[in-house]
């Protein structure tokens, strides 16, 4: 009896998560630094990818853009608005906060969605180091999913 109260649960858990999830979330969130030329990476292979990104976070001046490549997921319904938002922090001039938004109007698909959000130029110079980044995804006014960083 006790196994059986505890599949129960454990099913109906899954089952709320599983319902949770139908509606829409926000799956991966990949920041990106973009060189001057607009790259994130040399070639195409991730493993360059990766040692790019390194480098261009120890060679600040050669970053000209930050973007974010957000994979997300929602239900399919051609009569609601989706809105894909970025949040950033970061330390500006004088050591004071400052916080930026991004944001995108996005509509579903069957399968899982990437959306690039790109803070660049003369916004990105004045910014400054982001140092924490909040991801959602929006019907409406009502939130379906979030990523955020560990500092957020």
């Amino acid at each position: 009896m006790r196994t059986l109260l505890i599949l129960l649960f454990t099913l109906g858990g899954f089952a709320a998560a599983t319902a949770a999830d139908s509606a829409g979330r926000v799956i991966k969130v990949l920041p990106l630094f973009l060189d001057q030329q607009g790259r994130e990476a040399k070639s195409p292979s991730l493993f360059d990818r990766d040692a790019y990104q390194a480098y261009l976070l120890a060679h600040t001046n050669e970053i000209s853009a930050i973007r974010y490549d957000v994979q997300w997921k929602a239900e399919k319904n051609p009569a609601e608005k989706f809105k894909v938002r970025v949040e950033l922090r970061s330390v500006g001039a004088a050591n004071q906060p400052q916080l930026k938004t991004l944001e995108v109007e996005v509509t579903p698909g069957r399968f899982s969605q990437w959306t690039e959000l790109k803070l660049g130029g003369a916004d990105y110079q004045k910014f400054g180091n982001v140092v924490a980044w909040r991801v959602t995804l929006w019907r409406g006014d009502q939130q379906l999913g979030e990523q955020k960083s560990f500092l957020w």
